[in-house]
């Protein structure tokens, strides 16, 4: 069982942390998990990468020390990753290494995975070693390696341009009296994008269903 975190962000703002999952030879869509990360300094993607995995981990540790205590193992299916893939350098490999640490956890074997420019590399960092491990390139342990790396990078980006998309959509609408949700979803609807209601007149923006000439002339004023 490998598990993969990915940060993302813009800017330093609305820092997203995901994970993926690969286990019995295949992607496990359905444990996918997505993270808001707060309370720290924007752009700070080892802290980041640290809350995540205290956060991923810490039910679990708990949850553990509890069985331990009553004799029981109480897991069920729930098990711990054979592997814990980070994507990011040495940095974001030792905030990960000090989160599974502190958990207890620190059996577990941690790597970060280096990419070169443009993605064409999937070298392994590893803590006790100062040189990476570069794989052969026609290896399988690389194809595994980039095809989970590649997976929780398309995950976290996927669902932050998402949020900026949405952003930008909402961002300029608020500000207006009268264009609520429905007429905000209306709109989106019928011309596809705030590009698209940029460009609209007012009369086409008044006859959107639920739209009137005022708070189309509004809207028209302020895109």
């Amino acid at each position: 069982r490998i598990e993969c975190f990915d940060i993302s962000h813009t800017a330093g703002e609305a820092t997203q942390a995901s994970c993926v999952v690969f286990a019995q030879h295949k992607m496990q869509s359905a444990q996918y998990r997505r993270y808001n990360i707060e309370g720290i300094t924007g752009g700070d993607d080892y802290a980041a990468m640290r809350q995540v995995l205290e956060r991923r981990y810490g039910k679990l540790a708990q949850a553990m020390r509890e069985a331990a205590a009553a004799g029981t193992n109480g897991l069920g299916s729930v098990r711990l990753p054979d592997l814990v893939l980070i994507d990011g350098g040495r940095g974001q490999l030792n905030a990960a290494r000090a989160a599974l640490r502190a958990l207890k956890f620190d059996h577990i074997p941690v790597a970060g995975v280096a990419k070169g420019v443009g993605r064409d590399r999937f070298d392994l960092v590893r803590p006790d070693q100062e040189q990476m491990i570069v794989l052969a390139r026609d290896s399988k342990a690389l194809g595994l390696v980039q095809r989970v790396d590649e997976e929780a990078h398309r995950f976290a980006i996927t669902y932050h341009r998402k949020l900026r998309g949405k952003a930008a959509f909402a961002s300029p609408l608020a500000a207006i009296a009268g264009i609520g949700p429905k007429r905000k979803q209306a709109l989106l609807k019928a011309f596809g994008s705030l590009d698209g209601i940029r460009k609209a007149s007012v009369a086409e923006l008044a006859a959107v269903p639920g739209m009137t000439k005022k708070a189309a002339e509004a809207l028209k004023g302020l895109l």
